[in-house]
């Protein structure tokens, strides 16, 4: 499948989205602070473009097949970013972490993010390239995490964050207050770590979580590890934009989680389908191929994902309407910031 990509273009596509994300590592640091609405909206544009830029070089390059697979796996990947963003919504406003520094903790859950990806892209695509019947494994992981996705609360993943942030608070020396984007700091003489490290450790362990759910996903639409990465390498480019782009609005998208459970199950169906296919294993149907198997193409992968998320959207602006949604309280600061920097 790859060799269908040059080489060239694979690692200069990667140098230069590393680049990008330097880039905007440096303004951050450089510059920090609460961005507007409309810089937000600009940056979020900008990498949605870029994306479909890149895909477009992507079947100039290649052909349709991957550019087919990198638009289903970016957009699947893009879909779990932004049920990401309302954890971290709650983490933020959780620990009154300030406006303006918000964006270097978001910028280094991305980069943890991407590491842990990165990390689980490499194990998954040696177990796929080795063990076929790992898509057995990949496909029931999926359809669980449907269902617990439609009918999990983030207050569960609320509670399992706060008795791990329970513990590290039990064992480690804190400070009362922040110290701007710093983890260590001195107060009264003494030499502690300040509540960025909680609110770093809550982020990293989302991003745990997330990496499990959407690695075997996009893994269901190609067993490319370069489209993979790239797929994810955009999902986050604008996930620190989107998150002030949303913000409070995320609440509004309240059956945006039932599309996403049913992304996750039809790709897990897939996924099963797929191993039924290259079965190998001699305790099903003899060790024999199951060829009546459906076969699901990457177009039709595609065609399912944009669907389930435009009905999720459009039913959630509707019943956002028609019932207005309470924000928590959470939301409400997080929205009531937003308005006062928009405004100035």
């Amino acid at each position: 499948m790859d060799n269908a990509l040059p080489l060239w273009f694979e690692v200069t596509s990667l140098i230069v989205l590393t680049l990008i994300l330097v880039v905007d590592i440096l303004i951050i640091f450089k510059r920090p602070h609460i961005p507007s609405m409309l810089e937000s909206g600009l940056w979020v544009g900008f990498y949605a473009a870029l994306a479909l830029v890149f895909g477009g070089l992507m079947f100039a390059i290649g052909d349709a097949q991957h550019a087919a697979e990198f638009y289903a796996g970016w957009l699947t990947e893009y879909s779990l970013s932004i049920d990401n963003l309302f954890v971290f919504v709650i983490i933020m406003a959780r620990f009154s972490v300030p406006r303006k520094y918000q964006q270097e903790v978001l910028m280094v859950g991305i980069i943890m993010a991407l590491i842990l990806r990165g990390i689980f892209i490499l194990l998954g695509a040696a177990l796929i390239e080795n063990f076929s019947w790992v898509f057995y494994i990949f496909g029931a992981f999926l359809l669980y995490t449907a269902w617990h996705q439609a009918f999990r609360s983030h207050e569960d993943e609320e509670e399992t964050e706060g008795k791990l942030i329970a513990w590290l608070r039990g064992r480690v020396t804190m400070s009362p207050e922040f110290d701007g984007a710093k983890i260590r700091t001195t107060h009264n003489g003494k030499r502690m770590f300040t509540p960025m490290l909680v609110v770093f450790v809550a982020i990293a362990v989302t991003d745990v979580i997330f990496a499990f759910d959407s690695i075997p996903a996009i893994f269901g639409i190609t067993q490319s590890p370069f489209i993979v990465f790239a797929a994810n390498i955009f999902a986050l480019m604008g996930l620190r934009q989107l998150y002030f782009l949303l913000g409070g609005l995320l609440q509004r998208l309240e059956y945006l989680k039932y599309g996403i459970a049913f992304i996750l199950a039809f790709i897990g169906v897939k996924l099963v389908a797929h191993a039924m296919h290259e079965n190998e294993l001699p305790f099903i149907n003899g060790g024999q191929h199951i060829e009546w198997a459906p076969d699901i193409s990457t177009v039709a992968s595609l065609i399912v994902i944009v669907a389930s998320m435009a009905v999720a959207t459009i039913a959630s602006l509707i019943k956002a309407k028609v019932t207005p949604v309470v924000a928590t309280p959470a939301e409400d600061e997080f929205i009531s910031e937003t308005d006062d920097t928009s405004t100035k």
